[in-house]
């Protein structure tokens, strides 16, 4: 949630990301952070890499979580949910990661601990996030593959 916030604050974007607004500002935010702006020796020239990675890497994420992209990629997140089960799960903070047998990961904001804990505890790990997780949290899909052994 941290990070949804975050971002959000960086291109100005509220509760609906707007993806024509959020492009408009990345590009504003690309212009006024791009490195090559600032020369050899300028005092903002290391802040500007940082900013821009920043910029480009929040781009990314809320893309990813604009309601155009969820709509584009329901079949694909539904059939995941649906019919492969879950294959490996890591929670850090509100992050909740779940990687299923078909290969996709999912991450899912705003996963608490006591959630967390009655997940694990439950007698069926798929039936408990088809229940409590997947209708009831914010999730974008994540560029990270379940590794064959």
């Amino acid at each position: 949630m941290k990070r949804i916030n975050e971002y959000s604050k960086l291109f100005g974007v509220e509760k609906e990301i707007d993806l024509k607004l959020l492009k408009k500002n990345y590009r504003d935010l690309v212009k006024q952070w791009h490195p090559d702006k600032f020369q050899d020796g300028d005092s903002l020239q290391h802040e500007a890499e940082v900013q821009s990675r920043k910029i480009i890497d929040g781009y990314h994420f809320l893309v990813s979580m604009a309601p155009e992209t969820k709509e584009k990629n329901l079949p694909a997140y539904t059939e995941t949910i649906t019919q492969s089960a879950i294959a490996d799960y890591q929670h850090k903070g509100l992050l909740l990661e779940i990687t299923f047998t078909d290969g996709t990961t999912y991450e899912y904001f705003g996963i608490t601990k006591p959630i967390y804990l009655k997940m694990i505890s439950a007698g069926n790990l798929n039936r408990f996030a088809k229940r409590n997780i997947y209708p009831k949290y914010a999730y974008r899909q994540s560029k990270r593959i379940l590794q064959e052994a």
